[in-house]
């Protein structure tokens, strides 16, 4: 079995990568553009060891679990998440330098939206004159986010959630002892990758019922539970951030109408809500001061 026949979901992108492999005309680099959670760097990995080891085996395993010296990883760093040049440079190197064990090389460029100047054009050069038997892959949230010289270079491909079904009983059969798989499921809205690590991260859990817990609150417009409840955010930004990421989840499952959600407000309610969720989080990735944010936050939420 091939390994992108371990993707769920996607079938236009499964079938149109499979066609292109089986023919030879793979483009020397790919773009995967998927929101956080919907598995592009999975899909990455799978596209590699297709390419790699079209016969499967245990060296198309080690790619899959990215533990293999022709899967190559390039990913950004520190706190803002750049790619930086000499990071670029140094899998460049080693690229052209080092002897292949393999039919190639796979190299994933992960979160090709944080390349910076130099960095894209220290990419660029390779991508413009490719190595034999390298295959560039490249990953980020969507086309808009690269740059369009890198872009140009490309080709690329979407990939989308899966059915709310499918992703819960993926979530069913990989934690048996989960009640709520299904509720889970719908909240990220067939995102398995997101739906995952909330349920393998206990913090994640709890942010998820502190956004559940706010956006009922808002539908009962209890703006002082509301204060309660932010007020333990107003010293942890990054926090924040995922508790608003996490309420925008909550009210998009209300705007659905997916009953799986059990989601504590109404659609008109989460209209709201989301959209001061977003003000909110593209506030705090300023200046502004955590307390005064949520407290104006607290206050439009309910009313």
């Amino acid at each position: 079995m091939a390994a992108l026949d371990s993707l769920l979901g996607n079938e236009t992108l499964k079938e149109s990568l499979s066609a292109a492999l089986a023919a030879g005309r793979l483009s020397h680099s790919i773009l995967l553009c998927g929101e956080a959670g919907t598995g592009a760097g999975f899909a990455a990995r799978c596209l590699a060891a297709d390419y790699l080891y079209p016969n499967g085996g245990a060296s198309a395993a080690q790619v899959l679990a990215g533990q293999s010296p022709e899967y190559l990883l390039l990913a950004g760093e520190g706190v803002s998440g750049d790619i930086r040049v000499d990071r670029v440079r140094e899998v460049r190197r080693e690229i052209f330098n080092t002897a292949l064990s393999a039919g190639g090389r796979a190299v994933h460029i992960k979160g090709a939206d944080k390349l910076n100047g130099a960095s894209a054009n220290a990419l660029l050069k390779v991508l413009e004159e490719p190595p034999e038997g390298v295959l560039f892959i490249l990953t980020a949230p969507s086309e808009a986010n690269v740059m369009a010289t890198i872009r140009s270079r490309c080709c690329a491909y979407s990939l989308a959630p899966v059915a709310e079904e499918v992703c819960a009983a993926y979530l069913k059969k990989h934690f048996p002892k989960e009640p709520e798989a299904a509720r889970y499921a719908a909240l990220f809205g067939g995102k398995i990758g997101s739906a995952k690590r909330c349920l393998e991260d206990a913090a994640g859990r709890t942010l998820l019922l502190d956004a559940l817990k706010l956006a009922g609150l808002a539908e009962k417009q209890d703006v002082y539970g509301a204060l309660a409840l932010l007020s333990k955010y107003e010293k942890d930004r990054a926090g924040t951030q995922a508790l608003l990421g996490l309420l925008l989840n909550v009210c998009s499952a209300s705007l659905r109408g997916s009953e799986a959600a059990q989601s504590p407000v109404s659609p008109a309610r989460a209209a709201r809500c989301a959209g001061e969720a977003g003000k909110t989080a593209r506030l705090l990735a300023g200046n502004v001061s955590g307390k005064l944010a949520l407290t104006c936050l607290a206050a439009r939420l309910t009313a």
